[in-house]
């Protein structure tokens, strides 16, 4: 309780810039929240591993197949993969195949440092905002020693200082955290983006490759009525 108190007291003799810090604050808790969530927990490195699992099936032309289990998963190459198959089973070329591929790894790549930048922003506004609050305080300070009595000057300059430290102190409190996990983030989206990335560039690869046997191979009324004509060349 003492602890609690010992802060109350700190913030409210802070001022009112204080009040526009831990606005920052709360709203940099929120997103290292939410980000952490999306970049750790529903999504994770591994997308080049989870993607051999379609290999035999697009090299044997089963794209039928392809689809099916890259519908049942949930991570962001199988939209990818889903993307390329569709492009493929629709007599599409390479240009084809490649462009709807990266349709789909803009998309993901962009979720992946979506807010993550407001972080560094937040950081470094949340400092000039604890300075701006210290010059406040010594302005503050000054002013009221300028036309204060003798014994009144003493307390008025202590308190004007007290508002400045304590505004300098909780900006550096809340950039801290937001800049180290600024970061973090950052660097974990890169990684993910860089799996994802090179794990639909082994599928582009695959249906390339196999593309002309997958396309007689795949059963679908399309394949059926143009069965005569001559395939995309790739």
């Amino acid at each position: 309780m003492e602890f609690i108190a010992a802060i109350s007291d700190a913030f409210l003799k802070g001022g009112t810039w204080m009040w526009v810090i831990l606005g920052m604050q709360l709203a940099t808790i929120a997103i290292i929240v939410e980000r952490y969530v999306y970049l750790f927990k529903k999504n994770s490195i591994g997308e080049r591993k989870h993607v051999d699992k379609f290999e035999t099936l697009i090299r044997s032309g089963r794209l039928g197949d392809v689809k099916s289990e890259a519908s049942k998963a949930s991570r962001p190459v199988d939209k990818v993969v889903l993307a390329g198959v569709e492009a493929a089973v629709n007599w599409g070329g390479k240009d084809e195949i490649r462009g709807k591929m990266d349709e789909v790894l803009l998309d993901t790549n962009a979720k992946f440092e979506e807010r993550t930048g407001f972080l560094a922003m937040l950081g470094n506004v949340a400092t000039l905002t604890g300075l701006l609050g210290t010059i406040a305080g010594m302005i503050k300070s000054f002013t009221a020693v300028s036309t204060a009595s003798p014994m009144e000057k003493a307390a008025l300059l202590s308190s004007g200082i007290s508002e400045a430290m304590y505004t300098t102190a909780y900006g550096l409190i809340a950039a801290i955290p937001a800049l180290i996990m600024y970061a973090i983030y950052l660097n974990q989206a890169t990684k993910l983006s860089e799996d994802l990335n090179q794990a639909s560039l082994k599928v582009y690869n695959w249906l390339s490759y196999a593309y002309e046997p997958a396309e007689r191979a795949i059963d679908m009324p399309t394949a059926k009525t143009r069965s005569n004509s001559k395939p995309a060349e790739l």
